[in-house]
């Protein structure tokens, strides 16, 4: 272990993992250890026992759930976007070898009281029960605008720079209703609270267009899509990668202490009395406590049942995302469900997270809204946990530090810490120029 590397990987959660997987590509000496014996940090995908034993404190989880090892449920789940960021990055590493993917089959909104799904296209802008008949035709203009809008056509602009106009600007000039606004920013473009409505709309249309993009890869009933046997795969795919590379991966490395020279730059990581030599540390907040605050804390739910979601046309994997606004809240809340479809779950069983940044300490009552779509369960666990983001100057350090998972069910976030900090690391942005085709192994 006593050698110099480029770069020290503490922690297989995710983001670590496809940090470590793009540094080795770029030909860094990358040595990547976890404190645990297993792969995925927070993010790591448990069978039927482990469940229990964390959740319940006993290996005894009942008979009738079925077998142990065909549980895969993923503690932080995120459906992917199929033309999204993660995708673009894992066709890039050519990670996608080790993966399968299938299509979820659909993306819903809570709006009043109901589940709908999320109209994406013009055409079905005028099928949608959101919005009664002169709102769709409102909205199936401003749909058109969207897919017919180029960023370097200014003839596809209608004399607006969207760098300068405001979402709420550009919503006004179509005549939307807070109710459409809501489904749009919530459920399409995927923001996490209102502020961008005073942004510049340009992100708006873009994360739009990448929703309908992504829609219409797969023909299927969502843009979104997920790998067989859940994200557990992803962690392993990566330091699979990395090995091809010349990476090293060790698991089960107590203390993992970093070490500094004089001038506060981190010089090393010692573990079980050995030191490898680095110029720099990658990590989660877990291993470098000092250097992070916590910024909010995230409360779940994680349900096993034997039906689909109702109101869902019988979906097998679906996201239904409730704005605040519907709930009254400062965020929205999310409903992530995957079955045997993806290979998470026994045949005939349903796995279902409820998940919000947390107002309260009441997990049970504050994710009531999303418990309550469910329908029956089976068995229900709570949990919160805290998010934490780092405080240091990696400039001066050189410990670059990722940011807690947040309570969102698709990947859209995370994938843009990763790039932030690889950026940060390397000095350089990564070519995301990809043939998307490559992770179309997402059929049946």
């Amino acid at each position: 272990m006593d050698e110099e590397y480029d770069v020290i990987v503490l922690g297989t959660g995710l983001k670590e993992c496809i940090l470590s997987g793009l540094l080795s590509v770029d030909g860094l000496k990358v040595l990547h250890m976890d404190r645990n014996d297993y792969y995925g940090g927070e993010s790591t995908s448990l069978n039927l026992i482990q469940l229990w034993k964390k959740f319940r404190g006993n290996d005894k989880p009942p008979a009738h759930l079925g077998s142990s090892r065909d549980y895969n449920v993923d503690m932080v789940p995120k459906f992917m976007m199929a033309n999204g960021t993660l995708v673009r990055v894992l066709i890039h590493t050519d990670v996608t070898k080790y993966l399968y993917f299938k299509a979820v089959d659909g993306s819903y909104v809570f709006n009043k009281g109901k589940v709908h799904k999320v109209p994406a296209t013009d055409m079905e802008a005028l099928k949608s029960p959101l919005m009664g008949i002169f709102e769709k035709r409102r909205a199936r203009k401003f749909f058109i605008y969207v897919q017919d809008y180029d960023e370097k056509d200014p003839k596809t602009h209608e004399g607006m720079d969207l760098t300068r106009v405001s979402t709420r600007a550009l919503i006004a000039k179509y005549g939307l209703d807070d109710n459409t606004v809501d489904f749009i920013g919530h459920a399409l473009a995927l923001h996490r609270d209102d502020r961008y409505l005073d942004e510049p709309a340009l992100d708006t249309v873009k994360r739009m267009k990448l929703y309908a993009e992504s829609l219409a890869r797969f023909q299927g009933g969502s843009p979104y899509i997920y790998p067989l046997y859940g994200l557990g795969e992803l962690p392993q795919a990566f330091a699979r990668l990395s090995a091809v590379y010349g990476g090293t991966y060790m698991l089960n490395k107590p203390e993992c202490k970093v070490e500094y020279d004089d001038e506060g730059k981190v010089c090393g990581v010692t573990s079980e009395g050995e030191t490898a030599r680095c110029k720099k540390v990658v990590c989660d907040p877990s291993y470098l406590p000092n250097k992070v605050r916590k910024i909010g804390k995230v409360a779940r739910a994680i349900a096993i049942m034997s039906h689909p979601i109702p109101n869902t046309n019988d979906s097998h994997s679906v996201q239904i995302i409730l704005p605040q606004k519907q709930l009254g809240r400062k965020s929205d809340m999310y409903v992530f469900c995957c079955s045997y479809s993806h290979n998470v779950a026994p045949k005939g069983k349903f796995i279902a997270f409820v998940s919000t940044e947390a107002e309260t300490d009441h997990p049970e009552s504050e994710l009531k809204p999303g418990i309550d779509l469910l329908g029956p369960v089976d068995e229900i666990f709570f949990d919160i946990y805290d998010r934490y983001e780092p405080v240091n100057e990696p400039s001066l350090d050189n410990c670059f530090i990722s940011t807690s998972y947040d309570a969102t069910t698709h990947f859209e976030s995370t994938v843009s810490d990763v790039l932030n900090m690889y950026t940060m690391i390397t000095g350089k942005v990564l070519d995301l120029s990809v043939d998307l085709s490559a992770a179309s192994a997402a059929e049946e």
